[in-house]
């Protein structure tokens, strides 16, 4: 598997997580023995149950997971191994973590809602080259910041606007300038469209898609809207319960379902569903 470590941005290895006992809670494994790889380039969509380790990966791959936060508890590499653009992430020392995630772009789920409501557009999408250089120069900065709001079709008069004067699209398209500011490699999108009006959706999509293509990154995108992994991956992986129940492209996944829940997913397809988010695990649900 080292061989294709160096090949692939992207190799899980019989990778384990899971969530240490604290408190009253008992230990938690969120993931269990799963093995993929993304090919340079290659976007692989993501989609499972509510709690089938969808946003637990998303948190270990973009290096989250591996950052002090007082009071939180992290998810813990338990077995096999995750390599990220030849990083192995299991004892990932501490020191190595900023310079990981220089080449690791993250959206989180509550990106376009948790964006910091005191700083202007222009701020928020150039702190993470302030936070790696505090001496970068200002005119560069401005210039950098400034091609990113253009590159998410953003006009560049929203640059000294709050996120509360934009709509919850537009400061989607201002979480995903800010997750790509630093030019990452490897690009971690946990539901890239939740929460956005259904007109804007096709188009996030494409965006996502056509910054692909101009940055030649590698990407995994978790999300429950078949119709924008249809747009932008390659091949989807199907989680259940913690563990790999489908990988392929759409049509090999749902043309020849064998897991159930694999099975309950292209069910709801034919019947018509495209957001399959409120489909419960476990057989023909």
């Amino acid at each position: 598997m080292t061989g294709a470590a160096h090949r692939y941005p992207i190799v899980l290895s019989d990778l384990s997580i899971e969530y240490p006992a604290h408190g009253a809670s008992a230990a938690h494994v969120a993931l269990h023995g799963i093995s993929l790889r993304v090919a340079p380039g290659e976007v692989l969509g993501m989609l499972g149950s509510a709690g089938s380790g969808k946003s637990t990966l998303a948190k270990v791959l973009s290096g989250v997971a591996f950052e002090p936060r007082t009071g939180d508890v992290r998810p813990v590499i338990t077995g096999g191994e995750a390599t990220v653009l030849g990083h192995q992430l299991r004892g990932l020392p501490k020191r190595k973590v900023p310079e990981y995630r220089f080449h690791v772009g993250y959206l989180p789920q509550d990106a376009a809602s948790s964006l910091p409501p005191d700083r202007t557009v222009a701020e928020i999408v150039g702190e993470p080259i302030l936070e790696r250089d505090r001496r970068y120069n200002r005119h560069a900065l401005t210039n950098r910041v400034a091609t990113m709001i253009d590159s998410v079709r953003l006009p560049l008069g929203m640059l000294d606007r709050f996120p509360y004067e934009l709509s919850g699209g537009q400061r989607q398209r201002v979480a995903l300038a800010r997750a790509l500011v630093l030019g990452p490699s490897v690009l971690i999108a946990d539901e890239p469209t939740a929460g956005i009006d259904l007109t804007v959706r096709d188009a996030v999509a494409q965006l996502i898609r056509d910054l692909r293509e101009q940055h030649t990154f590698s990407a995994i995108i978790i999300s429950h809207d078949l119709p924008v992994l249809r747009r932008t991956a390659d091949r989807i992986a199907v989680l259940d319960k913690g563990e790999l129940a489908a990988i392929g492209t759409i049509d090999e996944v749902f043309d020849d379902p064998r897991h159930p829940y694999v099975m309950a997913l292209a069910g709801a397809l034919d019947a018509g569903h495209a957001v399959i988010d409120e489909l419960d695990s476990g057989p023909l649900a």
